[in-house]
Formats: structure tokens, sequence, C-alpha cells
């Protein structure tokens, strides 16, 4: 048996309608400019031909209704609204029925970013890391089984920042399915139980402060709520 120097973190996890367990997070993939408003307000092409990526650590996992601390290091500190997806079972160079038969459940999801960190990066041309990397800045609803949701693309996804509206769209908007997505990343991975995607965030970006209370929905799901705190 392995013993170790300390204590290793435990294992976060996004509580799952109607289930007693928590589906636990063993990996975030996130989804850049994949809705074509957002990428045009952040001064980039779209990239139609596939998505690209990021990653988060897990360890950064945080659950609605909770305060987050505003970030060290930046002074323009960005709400993002996503649909988020888990993996189900195993896929590795999905076709696309196998692509929508891993897929899990379906929440509603904040990709919180240090942007003035993020474009410095990108103008560098270096990782997005210290932008997008950030502790408790993947924030999560509780999930709904994919079965439960249907068809996508009418559902309305929105933002409100202290009850104004400033993110609104629908699924429709996608560049990329989440299916095709589910495709596309498994040509890289072998997706598993415990792989979280977020898809991508609709145009209407903007800085918060302490004090600001977030909260943001997609029809079908639980909805989220995130307040942001003093900087520790």
């Amino acid at each position: 048996m392995t013993t170790y120097l300390f204590e290793p973190p435990a294992t976060p996890s996004i509580p799952v309608k109607g289930e007693a367990a928590g589906y636990p997070v063993v990996r975030i993939f996130c989804v850049g400019r994949n809705y074509a408003a957002h990428a045009a307000e952040m001064g980039v092409e779209v990239d139609r031909e596939a998505p690209f990526y990021f990653t988060k650590n897990p360890q950064h996992t945080l659950h609605t209704g909770s305060t987050l601390p505003y970030p060290p290091g930046t002074e323009n500190f960005h709400y993002e609204m996503e649909l988020a997806l888990t993996i189900g079972k195993p896929v590795f160079r999905a076709s696309r029925e196998e692509a929508a038969a891993a897929i899990h459940a379906y929440g509603c999801a904040l990709d919180m970013t240090r942007r003035d960190l993020q474009l410095v990066a990108r103008e560098k041309q270096r990782p997005w890391d210290l932008g997008k990397d950030v502790e408790g800045t993947a924030v999560f609803a509780e999930l709904t089984p994919a079965a439960e949701m249907g068809e996508l693309g009418p559902q309305r996804i929105h933002l409100e920042v202290n009850g104004e509206v400033r993110q609104d769209a629908t699924l429709a908007d996608l560049i990329h399915s989440c299916v095709e997505v589910v495709m596309d990343l498994s040509k890289f991975y072998h997706l598993a139980p415990g792989d979280v995607i977020m898809t991508g965030t609709p145009a209407g970006v903007g800085p918060v402060v302490a004090g600001d209370r977030i909260t943001g929905g997609i029809d079908g799901l639980a909805p989220i709520a995130l307040t942001i705190g003093e900087a520790e």
C-alpha cells in the first residue's frame, strides 16, 4: 500500500440530480471560442474547422452557491456562462453515435477568467494557464442526466450580474455541438468517466468585482450562482 508524505487532496465531485453519489471530477477540458459572437467580441476569427481546448485543474472545482474571493494578480476578472457535459463511458476515436452515447449528463457552469492575464499571454503566444487555470474558477451546478434534456438547441443560456442580464443566447448558437466536441476530443484523449467538458461561452462576457452576485441558467438544468468575495 502506498503511503504519502502528506494527505493528498480529496477528489472533487459534482452533485447529480436523483443520485446520492456525486460525479467525481478527474479532468476538466474547456472549449475556446465556441460561439461566433463571443469570438468577435474577443477580436478573433471563428475557427469552424475544429474546436480547440485548454484545461483546468480538477482541484479548482467549486459548487454553485459558493463565495469566491477575488483572485490575486488581476484587475479584470471575468465571468463566462457555459454548458458543461460529463462523460459516462470510455470512448476513443468516437463515431457520432458513440460520442452521443458517451455523454452522461449536462449542467450549468462558470469559467471564471483573469482576462487581463489571458490577453497578455495571447499577445505573446504563450499558454493561457495564468488566465484560465485559477483556483475556484470551475464552478458547477447540479448535473441533469442527458436523457432528461432531449435534443439540444433551443434552450436559452443566460447570465446575470446583480440581476442585470449580461449574456443571453441559445445552445443552437454553439459552433461545435456537444457530440462534435466529444468526437473531436476523443481523437486526442481516451475519454472516460470523470471527464468534464465545458463547451464555451456566448457573447457578453465582462468584469466583476467584490460584492457582485452572478446568477445564470440553461433551460432544463439546475441554475448556478456565485458571489465574488473580497480579495484575500
